[in-house]
């Protein structure tokens, strides 16, 4: 068994395919990411199809010939049916693979198994677990399993979704899953994927910086405590620097939406935020002085530590051309980052 070092869980969206090219060469090559659509029910099914193939193969030109995931967890049947035509049509050219899991719709599950035999890519499998893990859900996996040639190989995806200060066992409940799935099939992959990033209210930023706890960060490091033999082909996953709860959240119309918004910096233990402006004559002085504080901060990793940190120190000086930024440029520059950070962290 083998696998990335990295498994971030990205939108299919302009900001976190732009984040994961700007990635160093030798960053993105530990990095294998699990793309996901927005769920977009009551759509046309003419701009569902164009919105679908615009996006997939977005997704398939960042990756270039590097390999990741391609799914569409809270989609209905309709888009369902939408992808699994996109990705029988992307076939043997396409990085992506597609991605599958218990409780899917069985029409879903075969193509992707299908998909999967014919472009020879492999398939993930998606297990979600949101509480305790329930030892039903092995035998599941199992019967799945079953249904996939014996020549396609599969990649274990155990998503954790939001994990933050409320669900201590987390770490132990990975567990008790890893301990039931991973004697099940010989994987190519085994990720663990858990979103730490908090839910942000203007008003938790009135007071400057504010950290928060990486919990997701914390789990992971139980996990890799823990005296399990399989502990070395692990691989670490999480939802960047935005919420999980985003992943399934409908795309924004670009119109309205609040004054306020975030500036991102991971660090070893927190997610710092600052908040900034995305309106108002104060705009341009309240975002640059943000950017600075977070230079300011003992854990900055230095200008030239990314395209995100590059970003930080030319908005924080009022140097470039990009300004101070907007919510799609707030969301890249952090992702770029965290991707970053979090490579170099494993790596050491």
């Amino acid at each position: 068994m083998s696998g990335p070092l990295y498994v971030p869980v990205l939108p299919t969206r302009p900001h976190a395919a732009a984040a994961y090219g700007q990635l160093s060469p030798a960053v993105q090559t530990a990095v294998m990411p699990l793309w996901n659509f927005p769920p977009r029910p009551g759509l046309p099914e003419e701009l569902l199809i164009a919105h679908t193939r615009r996006e997939a193969h977005a997704a398939s030109k960042v990756q270039r010939h590097r390999p990741g995931w391609l799914d569409a967890p809270f989609a209905d049947e309709t888009q369902l049916a939408v992808l699994a035509d996109v990705m029988s049509d992307l076939g043997e050219l396409s990085p992506l693979r597609p991605v599958t899991g218990p409780g899917r719709p069985e029409f879903q599950q075969t193509a992707a198994l299908e998909t999967a035999r014919r472009s020879g890519s492999g398939v993930g499998i998606r297990v979600t677990l949101a509480g305790e893990w329930d030892e039903g859900s092995a035998h599941t996996v199992r019967d799945l399993l079953a249904r996939a040639d014996p020549a396609v190989e599969t990649d274990l995806l155990l998503d954790l979704g939001a994990v933050r200060a409320d669900r201590p066992d987390a770490g132990k409940e990975a567990l008790r899953a890893l301990d039931a799935l991973m004697p099940l099939t010989p994987w190519r992959t085994a990720a663990a994927l858990s979103g730490g990033f908090p839910e942000v209210t203007a008003d938790m930023l009135e007071q400057g910086l504010r950290p928060e706890p990486r919990a997701d960060w914390h789990v992971w490091r139980e996990l890799t405590a823990s005296d399990r033999d399989y502990v070395p082909w692990l691989s670490y996953g999480d939802y960047g620097i935005q919420p999980a709860r985003m992943i399934g959240s409908k795309p924004s119309s670009g119109r309205g939406g609040p004054a306020w918004g975030v500036l991102r910096y991971t660090t070893e233990e927190s997610f710092v935020l600052a908040k900034v402006l995305a309106r108002g004559e104060d705009r341009t002085a309240v975002n640059r002085a943000a950017a600075r504080q977070l230079l300011e901060l003992p854990d900055f990793r230095g200008a030239t530590a990314s395209a995100g940190e590059s970003w930080l120190r030319d908005c924080a000086r009022g140097q470039g051309s990009a300004g101070t930024g907007n919510a799609s440029v707030w969301l890249r520059v952090g992702n770029a980052q965290h991707m970053t950070h979090v490579v170099r962290s494993l790596g050491a």
